[in-house]
């Protein structure tokens, strides 16, 4: 099996698995709006192939995934709380986070490791390298995510950017100019412009594709990004900052998962709450899980959520019965069981170590 192959299971239940939290066990589907990050190409595979094989109908979810005309929209979208969920480069989060300070808009699964910013060029016109394309025409749009680290390009590449002509172009004709000769190069995402070129009968052999991240621009590509205001964004959140060691954030994280996501059960959070005000943070992770644990007994709860709270806990015993009863209940997160960090205490338990071999991971 192929690394696509792989991954498009994982990230569709990676979105089954930010949602399924919101459910509250409820018997209705909960709707999700998701935002692609552009138009559906290939490299939207793994999101759509959770609606193609039923794996958010399983969870409860009806999941619909919409195209965006860009990098922005998706956080836009995420951010006004259009969409709950969506596709973005992280790096254009930054710099919306840095401008709106005050928006509720987090990134909580990194998908790309190394994002497809590419200078995408041709033979013919006499770039190979990164510093043949002073003297040439490079095509950019404004609002272009590749276009965006041109700077940092230049500099880890020693190109002198007063050579280099650039040409504010459109994102739907940046690559015909290119394949007309009216630019030397263009910047774009190193797929899309790749196959854009060879349907417009470039010659394979003539693209040249500088992925800007083998010279020398060393940044994350895109995640799922969530808003917080959706329940479960909380628990992903609480388990970021627990992560850390930063038990304050943490904490108040976790507080409000709980309330987001068991309205009717406010004496819970209230126990939680009471438990950190009294003993501190370890103390109320542990009140969080028997809380949940007696909510289990009469309503539906994610088995995962607390196997994750008697983990963080340090009950073995109670956290793996959990995991157990989360893999009967084929919990779309559990994909994650051999990859997260948080089970570092527990790999060297035989029952974890079974339930891994029972979930036939790749090896």
């Amino acid at each position: 099996m192929g690394f696509l192959g792989f991954l498009r299971p994982q990230i569709s239940c990676a979105i089954a698995g930010i949602s399924v939290a919101a459910i509250n066990g409820a018997a209705a589907q909960t709707a999700i709006k998701f935002s692609l990050d552009f138009k559906f190409e290939g490299p939207s595979a793994p999101f759509l192939v959770g609606i193609d094989k039923g794996y958010y109908l399983a969870e409860g979810l009806n999941v619909t995934i919409d195209s965006s005309a860009g990098a922005l929209e998706p956080i836009t979208r995420v951010a006004s709380g259009a969409y709950d969920m969506g596709f973005g480069d992280i790096n254009s989060l930054i710099k919306f986070r840095d401008q709106n300070p005050n928006v509720p808009i987090k990134a909580v699964f990194m998908v790309y490791n190394r994002p497809p910013f590419s200078i995408v060029t041709r033979k013919s016109r006499g770039v190979t390298l990164p510093k043949d394309l002073e003297g040439k025409k490079l095509g950019a749009a404004a609002g272009d995510g590749a276009f965006a680290q041109w700077k940092i390009f230049v500099h880890a590449n020693g190109i002198d950017a007063s050579k280099v002509a650039i040409e504010n172009v459109g994102i739907p004709i940046r690559e015909p100019m290119l394949a007309a000769g009216q630019v030397d190069a263009i910047t774009g995402f190193s797929f899309s412009s790749y196959v854009n070129l060879k349907d417009r009968g470039v010659p394979i052999d003539d693209v040249v594709v500088l992925l800007m991240a083998d010279y020398g621009v060393d940044l994350y590509g895109s995640a799922i990004i969530v808003n917080p205001k959706f329940a479960t964004a909380e628990l992903w959140l609480w388990i970021s900052y627990d992560h850390k060691g930063l038990k304050q954030e943490a904490f108040a994280h976790l507080l409000r998962s709980i309330r987001l996501r068991l309205s009717g059960y406010e004496a819970a959070a209230a126990a939680v709450e009471a438990a950190y005000a009294k003993s501190g943070y370890s103390a109320a992770v542990q009140k969080a899980a028997e809380e949940l644990t007696q909510i289990a007994r009469v309503r539906s709860t994610d088995s995962n959520q607390i196997a994750w709270l008697w983990s963080a806990s340090g009950n073995t015993e109670q956290a793996l019965r959990w995991f157990e009863q989360a893999f009967e209940r084929r919990a779309a997160v559990l994909v994650w069981l051999n990859v997260e960090g948080e089970w570092g205490p527990l790999r060297g338990n035989p029952r974890f170590q079974a339930l891994l071999a029972r979930m036939r991971f790749p090896a």
